[in-house]
């Protein structure tokens, strides 16, 4: 790694916003999930949290053009365990939702720690998650149609985030935790034996705050051994 790339890479690390996320309540097509996951990687989104659909759940990587590299996406079973985990790290919640309480999606404030939820590509939100969000958001519609692609709302709603957030300079603060910097540093400095380690079930070797190994030679042997 040059040092030119280590430094833009550290850059873009330290601007994510751990306490902004999506969560996508059973959004079913591969490429809405992955055209949601390149929305989170461009405004800064670390993390974002996908329901499983009742249908089988597949990954799809062909829109997101690796930024799924940069976003970790959080599967969860239910609804509950997903506004559970976002609770926990007392967030509001926002859903995308045309109900008689909404509000345009910019009367919002993106500068608290939030989720964004965003409901499957026909039915939309589920009752249980209109219950369960704190403020409903819409995108006000000009023509026929009363709804957007789930990944185009959700793009728009982000932007307005990423505007606030910028005015209040949350994207000057570096507020990732240490160790997830470090590790996203390791996987782009030693993508062969990341992808390895990812493949075999190991732990990652030993590394430091810049995800430099501690100990290469032993890397080394140990990579050897288990070929």
């Amino acid at each position: 790694m040059t040092p030119e790339r280590e430094q833009r890479l550290l850059e873009i690390l330290r601007r994510r916003q751990p306490d902004l996320t999506l969560i996508t309540d059973k959004v079913h097509k591969p490429r809405n999930i992955a055209a949601l996951v390149r929305n989170c990687d461009a405004v800064g989104i670390p993390r974002m949290h996908v329901v499983k659909p009742d249908s089988e759940y597949r990954r799809y990587r062909g829109t997101s053009r690796g930024s799924d590299r940069w976003v970790d996406s959080v599967l969860h079973d239910t609804l509950d365990s997903a506004v559970a985990t976002v609770r926990e790290q007392g967030m509001k919640i926002y859903a995308a939702h045309l109900s008689d309480s909404a509000v345009d999606f910019r009367e919002v404030d993106y500068t608290q720690p939030c989720a964004i939820l965003m409901g499957a590509e026909k039915e939309g939100i589920s009752e249980q998650a209109a219950r369960e969000a704190d403020e409903h958001i819409t995108v006000p519609m000009m023509g026929m149609v009363e709804s957007l692609n789930v990944s185009t709302a959700a793009g728009i709603i982000l932007i307005e985030a990423q505007r606030q957030r910028q005015l209040a300079g949350l994207y000057q603060l570096d507020r990732m935790p240490v160790r997830e910097t470090a590790r996203h540093m390791f996987e782009s400095r030693y993508p062969k034996i990341a992808a390895h380690c990812l493949t075999a079930g190991l732990p990652y070797p030993e590394y430091d705050d810049l995800g430099e190994l501690i100990d290469p030679a032993a890397c080394q042997r140990l990579l050897a051994k288990r070929a």
